[in-house]
């Protein structure tokens, strides 16, 4: 048998998320070239690799999230691992259309056996007061290590462009094979049903329970609408943003001192590298007052408002700008305002679920993303096929309602004795 560390939650966490943002970096700075290019797929192709992915795990999320809940969000995180390092050496090896999306189906189980579990463990073994500093400690841990994947990724693309996802893939079985010798769950309680059988019926008590949190919880309908917006929005601007800027730019002649005029491709690891640069000082810099932030929910409903409307103010800046400067401009701020997003989202959702069904939820919500992506990609691909600019405008107005949803939840009903996690509320 294995024997395992004596490594503690959070720094397993950090272990885990920064190896994770090291193979991701590594993989998706050309991955769409590489769909565009060495595959040959087309703009609504593009976006429909997507929605096979959102589709799986559309269909996959709640019966993963179940099984976290009622079993274990260790196994449930370990198995996702593995699964997404298989999906990843398909997609590599993929040359047809029906290879990548197969891949995508793959990835889309491995996304849902973490999705939900993740959060929910980490919440478990640090505690709710603890886990939004964790987050934003992590996100700045995670953008230093992202610009070393995007260097490795620009020296194995320039070798061939599917290395960079080949490598990740194989790095990804190795994760996890590391977290099953090494990850803890000290904390975890599986919802107890009735008969306390951990079987079918077990798992079903878990969803309707989950399911009943929801219905009797307004605020926690507004995640799911949150989610499903976020899903509009990003599908059609993950899959078409990259495309955009070959397809209607010229990419500026890049010549370094002794290395000469280097590869126009080369223009995505330098766009990858300044957001990450600034990125990394901007959030380090309100860091203290981020995490002051994160156990108030009415403040940070507050700060995510503000944040989604400049998010989606740059997107469609994005897609309008006229010049390639500007252009890199308006993403880097879209990219600098998404890093804020995520910490404060992410501990403002895990905050507000009941720790007993966290995975269950979590996975609703996440169908709710997943459901926004299957059906916004498909249109927004379709305009793309006739306008790229329109398609990514269109992407950036979907994003706006979830302005309207975080001020929704800035209201009386935020209250520590009405908070579904109990967490502190603005006096």
């Amino acid at each position: 048998m294995f024997s395992r560390s004596k490594l503690n939650a959070e720094t397993i966490y950090y272990w885990m998320s920064g190896a994770m943002t090291l193979f991701d970096s590594t993989m998706f700075v050309y991955l769409t070239v590489f769909y565009f290019t060495t595959v040959g797929l087309n703009p609504l192709q593009l976006v429909l690799i997507g929605t096979v992915l959102e589709a799986s795990i559309l269909i996959f999320e709640v019966p993963t999230g179940v099984v976290a809940d009622t079993y274990s969000r260790r196994l449930s995180v370990v198995l996702g691992v593995l699964t997404l390092g298989i999906a990843w050496v398909v997609t590599g090896f993929a040359r047809t259309f029906s290879i990548v999306v197969l891949s995508q189906v793959i990835a889309g189980l491995g996304y849902t056996f973490l999705s939900g579990a993740t959060d929910a463990w980490l919440a478990d073994e640090v505690g709710n007061e603890r886990v939004g500093a964790v987050y934003l400690r992590s996100g700045q841990i995670n953008r230093l290590i992202g610009m070393l994947g995007i260097f490795i990724s620009a020296v194995l693309a320039s070798i061939r462009l599917d290395l960079p996802i080949l490598m990740g893939g194989v790095m990804y079985v190795g994760l996890g094979l590391f977290l099953v010798v090494s990850m803890p769950e000290d904390h975890f309680q599986p919802f107890q049903h009735e008969t306390g059988n951990r079987g079918l019926s077990a798992m079903l008590a878990t969803f309707r329970e989950g399911l009943r949190v929801i219905r009797t919880k307004p605020f926690l309908l507004n995640l799911v609408l949150i989610e499903f917006f976020v899903g509009t929005a990003s599908e059609g601007f993950d899959r078409l943003g990259d495309a955009h800027l070959v397809a209607n730019f010229t990419f500026p002649a890049l010549v370094l001192p002794l290395l000469g005029t280097l590869q126009p491709i080369l223009w995505f690891s330098i766009i990858s590298l300044a957001g990450s640069l600034l990125s990394l000082i901007v959030v380090e810099r309100l860091r203290p007052r981020l995490e002051r932030l994160t156990v108030h929910l009415r403040k940070t409903a507050r700060a995510l408002t503000a944040l989604t409307l400049v998010f989606a103010g740059c997107g469609i800046g994005f897609a309008l700008a006229g010049s390639f400067p500007l252009a890199v401009t308006f993403l880097l701020l879209r990219g600098l305002a998404g890093g804020l997003i995520w910490p404060l989202y992410g501990a403002f959702r895990a905050q507000s679920i009941p720790s007993s069904v966290r995975a269950t939820i979590l996975s609703m919500t996440g169908q709710g993303n997943a459901l926004g992506q299957v059906l916004g990609g498909p249109l927004v691909g379709w305009i793309g096929t006739r306008a790229l600019r329109a398609a990514l405008a269109i992407s950036g107005l979907f994003i706006l309602p979830n302005a309207l949803l975080y001020k929704a939840s800035d209201d009386p009903l935020v209250e520590e004795d009405q908070a579904p996690g109990n967490v502190v509320s603005e006096a």
